[in-house]
């Protein structure tokens, strides 16, 4: 990639986003040496990082990533036999705790059965030398100093120091609390001149104060004299300071000899935690921009939904759709100035670049990007006043390089084509250069004025028109892109709104071409259409998400009915129980008293008291065993058709197939309600027969047995226009006043062929779009004469 593309696309100003969620000073070194790349496998090994590391954010917020120092320079001195610093070897015992850290992190991670594969292979690699981290530590507290711990030795010696200084001291306090030395000190206090103690007398009183002078006041009325009874004490304690500076040291060079010893450890912990911080930096950055990650191609298909630049704030941003590739090789965008095209420009480019780079997008899920080798970009006004360059001589000096390198490989972004000369030449050229990198097969999005590049999309197969969109109304652009639809010229519009006079207006349109007001007649015919699409998307939207807040109300109204239902059987039952063994309990007081009268009259056989506990018993009351609910059967999604009697199990309602959705879902016709339904809640019931058709001769009314509607989805033009043909016929000899026609919603191509045929069909009288129960936008409804 040219660093000119790179600048002009603003790379590396994305770059100094994402620097600003490195935690390191190596993580910043990292991004500011990122590339994109130019493999597949590279880009995709690139984004499972990113994406495992937002996979981790995302679960426990944070990575443990503190402490990590750049010890590379402190390495290779201690490697090399020299002393390394307090500090730098506090920095090696951070770097070696910030990588013991995160290794456990991670660790604890995949123990609690989190799905993670770029992480623990790095951590793997990684063995911290914690005994070096401990040895450390012991010598040197986080301030950096030394401590006594370091070495028996280094405490005797700090004793001795501590010993002598408190001798000093005690010995200058005996004078500075004395009646003299009060009269004879400047003040009364101790102080340091030359790692010497001393105190500061008074000028005058020199030659009655002994002692060894050692520095004077800038008036020179202080003297700072180390007195005679303690010089002995200072020079005692001045060896023991020297001694204690040679002991750190020969400390300090132990410790880097340690240092040396683990290099090679140290190294790999550099380098891992090194990327494990470039990763959550892109994680980081990821979530900051509201990003996704994108699917992959190396054959030039881009789809980026709802995208949006990242360097634009949050609340002033605009998202786009734009899509490239699949069928569609060159994308020619048109519109006002101000209006968006250089935008969605940049932001193809640079999302483009991001995606190689290993980074998420700013779009919504299921976007996709593709791995190009190489991305032009010939965006903005670049001419030199050095060079005396025009704009157009800019331009045309980039596109001259540019096709010296362009391939089947490339993307080529092109702002404002043939701009800056002759608008009838600038054009021609503008289409030339379409041309010949079409013919190369690179992908390619241009913006234009030319109305001329209006009309090229229509012309060449695999070239695509869109244009930002313009409010007349209010008079500023909208900023969204329209894919499909040229831009058109709201010049006339403008001025009207301005003020023009009609009269003027109404001359510059006959000046214009039949040609040209055609074409602006069917850019706005298209736009009204887009726009209306999009309002029935959003209607039908609406709509779906009504009957699916209605069916999950009512599935839930029908499992609280099921369950009360089986509490009062079960109530019922238990109240029954206990009546019955009530009952059972007194029949078996009178069985009791018939044997006891038995005994008393012999003539009571006991086949009489069997038949009368027999008929006991068969009185006994029989419970209703509670009825299993019977499963039924599924069917399968392949053996389900349009027109099939099905069964709503959730609902125990009849009704029919009208369309299929997927392989798991249906829409089905439950009496004036049209609602989606999931496979496994269907039951199939029935399939009507196909009604044979009679010979026209038998033809007669009512008795041509021809169906009010006609479904000709799945069909071709051309044979659709024919079937349309005969069961008009059919339909009008059937006597039916009105028919509908299925159709399909689609692409639009078959609807809008069978309308204009309906419009000069002699039998029929009028036509309308489907309403909401009747299919809607999928149907028109056809009123005969």
């Amino acid at each position: 990639m040219q660093d000119r593309v790179r600048r002009i696309l603003e790379y590396d100003k994305m770059k100094d986003q994402l620097i600003q969620h490195a935690g390191s000073s190596l993580g910043k070194n990292r991004v500011k040496e990122l590339m994109p790349y130019v493999s597949l496998e590279d880009v995709q090994n690139a984004q499972q990082r990113t994406q495992e590391a937002a996979k981790v954010i995302r679960l426990k917020g944070q990575a443990p990533l503190g402490g990590l120092r750049d010890i590379r320079a402190a390495m290779k001195r201690s490697e090399i036999g020299g002393q390394l610093n307090e500090q730098e070897l506090i920095d090696v015992s951070s770097t070696i705790y910030s990588s013991r850290r995160f290794k456990l992190f991670v660790e604890n991670m995949v123990e609690d059965d989190i799905d993670l594969t770029v992480l623990p292979e790095l951590v793997q690699a990684m063995e911290p030398p914690a005994e070096l981290e401990k040895e450390i530590n012991q010598a040197i507290d986080e301030n950096g100093g030394v401590l006594d711990s370091a070495s028996q030795t280094l405490r005797t010696i700090r004793q001795q120091i501590r010993s002598y200084e408190s001798a000093v001291r005690s010995k200058l306090e005996n004078v500075t609390r004395s009646q003299s030395g009060q009269k004879m000190l400047s003040d009364a206090i101790i102080t340091i001149r030359n790692d010497r103690f001393v105190l500061p007398v008074k000028a005058e009183y020199r030659s009655h104060f002994g002692g060894i002078v050692h520095d004077q006041s800038a008036s020179g009325q202080t003297l700072f004299i180390e007195p005679e009874s303690v010089v002995d004490t200072n020079n005692q304690l001045r060896e023991a300071r020297v001694s204690e500076k040679r002991e750190i040291e020969r400390i300090l060079q132990a410790l880097s000899a340690i240092v040396a010893e683990h290099t090679d450890a140290l190294g790999v912990i550099v380098e891992t935690m090194t990327e494990a911080d470039f990763m959550f930096a892109k994680a980081f950055y990821s979530h900051a921009i509201h990003a996704t990650e994108p699917a992959l191609n190396s054959d030039g298909h881009i789809d980026f939904r709802e995208a949006r630049h990242p360097l634009i704030p949050a609340e002033e941003v605009v998202a786009i759709d734009i899509s490239l590739g699949d069928g569609v090789q060159s994308l020619v965008i048109t519109g006002p100035n101000t209006g968006g095209k250089t935008v969605t420009l940049k932001t193809v480019g640079l999302l483009s670049m991001m995606a190689q780079s290993g980074l998420h997008i700013p779009c919504q899920e299921g976007s996709t990007a593709s791995v190009f080798q190489n991305v032009f970009a010939d965006i903005g006004d670049e001419q030199s006043i050095e060079q005396s360059l025009s704009t157009f001589s800019s331009h045309m000096t980039t596109i001259v390089d540019m096709m010296a390198r362009v391939d089947h490989q490339s993307l080529v972004l092109l702002d404002e084509l043939g701009a800056g000369t002759d608008p009838t030449e600038g054009a021609a050229l503008a289409v030339s250069i379409l041309d010949h990198l079409y013919n190369i097969g690179a992908k390619v999005i241009a913006t234009t004025h030319y109305s001329e590049l209006k009309g090229y999309a229509y012309n060449r197969e695999g070239v695509s028109n869109a244009s930002v969109e313009f409010d007349v109304e209010t008079l500023q652009p909208t900023y969204r892109l329209l894919m499909g639809v040229p831009g058109r010229s709201n010049a006339f519009a403008i001025s009207t709104r301005l003020g023009l006079q009609e009269e003027i207006i109404e001359a510059a349109k006959a000046q214009l071409s039949q040609d040209t007001n055609k074409m602006e007649h069917m850019i706005s015919s298209l736009e009204d259409s887009q726009k209306q699409y999009e309002r029935e998307l959003d209607e039908a939207e609406r709509l779906r998400e009504e009957a699916e807040a209605i069916h999950s109300e009512l599935t839930k109204k029908m499992e609280r009915f099921e369950e009360q239902k089986e509490k009062a059987m079960a109530k019922a039952e238990e109240k029954a129980a206990k009546e019955l063994e009530k009952t059972k309990t007194e029949a078996e007081l009178i069985i009791a008293e018939l044997r006891e009268k038995q005994q008393q009259n012999p003539a009571i056989k006991d086949h009489e008291l069997i038949d009368a506990k027999k008929r006991l018993s068969d009185a006994e009351p029989k419970l209703a065993k509670k009825p299993q609910k019977k499963q039924a059967k599924p069917a399968k999604t392949e053996e389900l058709k349009p027109g099939d009697e099905v069964k709503v199990i959730s609902f125990d309602q009849k009704g029919q197939i009208v369309e299929k959705v997927n392989d798991k879902e249906f829409y089905v016709q439950l009496g004036v309600m049209k609602m989606k339904v999931k496979n496994s809640d269907l039951e199939y019931l029935n399939r009507p027969q196909p009604v044979q058709e009679k010979p026209l001769a038998a033809v007669r009314g009512r008795d041509a047995h021809v169906k009010t509607e006609l479904d000709l989805r799945g069909e071709r033009y051309e044979s659709a226009i024919m079937e349309v043909e005969k069961y008009l016929d059919d339909a009008v000899l059937a006597g039916y006043h009105q028919v509908s026609i299925i159709h399909g919603k689609g692409t639009g191509a078959l609807r809008k062929g069978v309308q204009e045929y309906l419009q000069n069909h002699k039998n029929v009288q009028e036509t309308r779009m489907g309403t909401q129960g009747e299919g809607g936008s999928g149907v028109t409804v056809v009123v005969l004469k």
